[in-house]
């Protein structure tokens, strides 16, 4: 609900007759908060809530990876080595969850999955398969589950995995030896593991990932950030057999024997959409995210199969380590592969956000660290929850591309005069230099004309025709004079669309 003016409704209420008085002031009252609705600038935190949980005092919970355990509880990695419990972690309010230390001495876990009794923790050398097998609430079994890459003692190596497929898969992302290089065996690679243990190449030209995790049809993205080779940082989609744009590892081709020969290195200086014309491998970014306007460092991948996390059932959240976000990401195909458009989605998280987890009561988890790095969130490190309140913004829903412009649909049904009206939108679009310097600037940029806005019938939706799209590029859309039909603006104003191919179709 809206907050009340509670002082100026007795201000009000005091000159009227005490007959009339009762009457008036529930008519105000309610008046009042319509007027507030329709009127105030609406906020995050209206719709989605930050509860914060109290950790144990001393200790440096460094949130690396989550996962739902049986009996409600939550098992917490951390980047030293630690994994703990959560008793109660979806209690209503936080401070109630109780905290106990199941595992140490272990190296930067950085995945979590569970089956049958048995954690299985992504370390940089190995994944490990851990068990409390006398019930004292204390890890005494360890043993090795896979281990087919290697480590230098870099410290940049790290190791993000996955929660088992529907498949019954692992995937691990390995990041470059300093991120630049590839010094050791399978850096720079994701890496399948079988439910017996083997290990399997996937893919090569991984960078530095900052998550990893599946989407509702059950296809794996990971995040890699900004560097060479990455303009900016990214969400990809890992297929099986392709490259995801950085050659530093891709002379381990030849311990990938299932995968073929070594795909041709990419021209620095190019454009990735035209690399992938000509490398076949080569799969482009499925979503950048401009630099900085949505981040700085790409981290965490979760979605909602709850459906009780808002209206966006099945849309993926991605978390930003620096600027202690959340993005919303829709994503679709076209010509057989994925992309999309990303939205702002939340701010105000108390440390570098790393790790998601869809909780089965519809919250979504939240863990961060702000060590190497630093972030907004001013915190050392952080375990939050976002929590939605059940009413629900006035944003755009999804947003698809066509061949003369793209689709939008809506929350709430729109005014039509305001929505249907051309001026009410801008549109620019720029790309990234293909390269293997450190990042780019954007350029090739245009600014398409918005020459038609029509809205359908049923005020949810609006087809935007734009003069010239650009394939290959990101269309920046701000939709300033966009209103529902309860004259809101957009909660978010801004999307921001990866328009790898235009479809054929209308």
């Amino acid at each position: 609900m809206q907050r009340c003016h509670y002082a100026t409704i007795e201000t009000y209420c005091q000159g009227v007759e005490m007959v009339f008085m009762t009457r008036t002031c529930l008519v105000f009252l309610v008046l009042s908060v319509a007027s507030t609705a329709i009127a105030g600038a609406p906020k995050e935190d209206d719709y989605y809530r930050i509860l914060k949980y109290d950790l144990p005092k001393g200790e440096a919970l460094e949130v690396g990876a989550m996962e739902m355990l049986p009996g409600g509880k939550l098992a917490l990695s951390t980047r030293r080595g630690e994994i703990w419990i959560a008793d109660n972690p979806l209690a209503a309010d936080p401070k109630e969850s109780k905290f106990s230390r199941f595992a140490h001495g272990l190296h930067e876990v950085l995945g979590l999955a569970y089956k049958d009794g048995w954690l299985y923790a992504t370390q940089r050398g190995e994944i490990t398969k851990i068990k409390d097998k006398n019930g004292d609430g204390k890890a005494d079994v360890f043993e090795t589950f896979a281990d087919g890459w290697e480590i230098s003692g870099d410290y940049h190596e790290y190791a993000f995995g996955s929660r088992f497929d529907k498949d019954g898969n692992l995937w691990v992302v390995l990041c470059l030896t300093g991120s630049f290089t590839s010094d050791v065996k399978f850096r720079g690679w994701c890496l399948r593991v079988s439910p017996e243990g083997k290990v399997v190449p996937t893919c090569s030209g991984i960078r530095s990932p900052g998550g990893i995790g599946a989407n509702a049809a059950g296809d794996m993205f990971y995040t890699d950030n900004q560097g060479p080779w990455n303009g900016v940082c990214v969400l990809k989609h890992l297929e099986p057999g392709k490259f995801m744009g950085h050659p530093g590892g891709n002379h381990w081709y030849k311990f990938a024997q299932n995968l073929g020969p070594r795909p041709p290195d990419p021209k620095s200086g190019s454009r990735m959409i035209e690399e992938a014309k000509r490398i076949p491998e080569l799969y482009p970014t499925s979503v950048w995210f401009p630099y900085p306007k949505m981040g700085q460092s790409a981290s965490g991948i979760a979605f909602d199969s709850t459906g009780k996390f808002g209206p966006f059932k099945d849309q993926l959240f991605v978390g930003d380590q620096a600027h202690s976000t959340l993005m919303r990401v829709f994503l679709e195909k076209v010509n057989g592969r994925y992309q999309g458009v990303c939205f702002p989605f939340r701010q105000g998280f108390s440390s570098g956000n790393l790790a998601l987890t869809m909780a089965p009561d519809g919250s979504l988890l939240v863990g961060g660290t702000n060590r190497g790095w630093g972030s907004r969130g001013n915190k050392p490190f952080a375990l939050e929850r976002l929590v939605w309140t059940g009413q629900v913004p006035f944003e755009v829903h999804e947003m698809r591309a066509k061949r003369d412009g793209f689709e939008l649909t809506f929350l709430h049904p729109v005014d039509p005069n305001a929505t249907g009206d051309a001026a009410s939108y801008q549109m620019q679009t720029y790309t990234y230099i293909y390269r293997s310097d450190y990042g780019s600037p954007e350029v090739d940029q245009t600014e398409p004309k918005i020459t038609k806005a029509v809205v359908s019938a049923d005020k949810k939706s609006v087809r935007l025709y734009v003069s010239k799209l650009q394939e290959g590029h990101v269309h920046e859309l701000t939709m300033n004079g966009v209103r529902s039909a309860q004259g809101l603006p957009l909660l978010h104003k801004e999307a921001y669309y990866t328009l790898n191919y235009i479809p054929k179709k209308q």
